[in-house]
């Protein structure tokens, strides 16, 4: 990391007793909970007194294992509270979002409060207000920088079990269990390191991924038997599922979670969506191997963004309009290809 950007965070970080808060982006997933919940521990071990973090939204059950997590704010359920926290603060860590807009019903919050921000995420294409920028798409996960930026202001050896176990299912949740996004050494290194402290990487990947509800389950087996579109011309595959398919399987925060890896999986695809009904909008989750750039499609087309190869966004249209747009915006691209 940057020295002079390491400087600086230190030069932000002397104040022990200031109120600090540590905020996740909307519909927080394993990198965004083991980046807060892991910083969170090393700044308490550091001594910093007052120390909050804040999610936008439920977050899926299977990473409720996490060191700390009943200490998250949940602003859907507590909105005054984190809209209060966040204006008191004087420093504010912005995790896994490089832009206000992807904390959904914080972002006014945030553009508004007058604390130091320092961002930390290894999304492409930063945008403005921050006040200090750890940016690096080269990094597995914001969890991977998270150590790096522990170890530069601090020690490494700050980083306990605690924290290790955090920042580990980051690491893992966001490279697919190391199955992309991890070609560079350091992030295996750094892994070792966590595993050095105690971590069981092999609890953790259960915790993580062998902990399905018979309901979650279950609507997995629906996405694929019943709600699998594959359209070989287009190389393409996506799954919808409406409100009313997600209460026959009482869904869950989380229970989606994976779902569209299995529509990429499919041999010759090489772009996945899934679309899934929300209360106000059409959440959007898009896959896709080699130079297929869903980073693009989900910021021009879909209010969102990501990575060049997994991104999200969504849609303020009908399920079925979202739908039909989305093919449309394929057919097109061929047409002119």
């Amino acid at each position: 990391m940057n020295k002079t950007q390491i400087h600086k965070a230190a030069e932000y970080l002397e104040d022990k007793n200031q109120l600090i808060c540590i905020v996740m982006h909307a519909y927080p997933d394993g990198d965004a909970v083991g980046s807060a919940l892991g910083l969170y521990d090393c700044l308490k071990r550091a001594g910093y007194a007052d120390v909050q973090v804040i999610a936008p939204n439920p977050y899926a059950s299977f990473l409720h294992w996490m060191p700390h997590n009943e200490k998250v704010i949940v602003a859907e359920l507590n909105k005054k509270v984190a809209d209060e926290l966040i204006q008191k603060a004087s420093l504010l860590f912005c995790l896994d979002f490089n832009g206000f807009s992807r904390t959904d019903l914080l972002e006014a919050s945030l553009r508004l409060s007058k604390a130091v921000k320092i961002m930390i995420d290894h999304h492409p294409q930063p945008e403005g207000g921050f006040d200090l920028v750890f940016s690096d798409t080269n990094a597995s996960s914001t969890a991977e920088m998270i150590y790096e930026f522990i170890a530069s202001v601090w020690d490494e050896r700050l980083v306990h079990l605690d924290a290790a176990k955090c920042l580990y299912a980051g690491i893992v949740t966001d490279t697919g269990s190391f199955s992309y996004g991890c070609n560079n050494p350091r992030t295996y290194e750094i892994v070792g390191r966590l595993i050095a402290t105690g971590v069981d990487g092999a609890y953790i990947h259960r915790l993580i991924y062998s902990t399905y509800s018979a309901d979650r389950m279950r609507l997995l087996g629906f996405c694929l038997s019943e709600k699998l579109v594959v359209l070989p011309g287009l190389r393409a595959a996506y799954i919808s599922l409406s409100k009313k398919d997600l209460k026959r399987f009482n869904y869950q925060e989380g229970d989606t979670e994976g779902v569209v890896n299995y529509a990429l999986a499919i041999k010759e695809i090489e772009l996945a969506a899934l679309f899934t009904e929300k209360k106000d909008h059409i959440k959007v989750s898009f896959r896709s191997v080699g130079d297929i750039d869903v980073n693009e499609l989900a910021r021009v087309h879909f209010n969102g963004g990501g990575h060049k190869n997994a991104s999200g966004g969504k849609s303020f249209s009908s399920l079925d309009d979202t739908v039909r747009y989305f093919v449309a915006l394929l057919e097109q691209k061929r047409s002119l290809s």
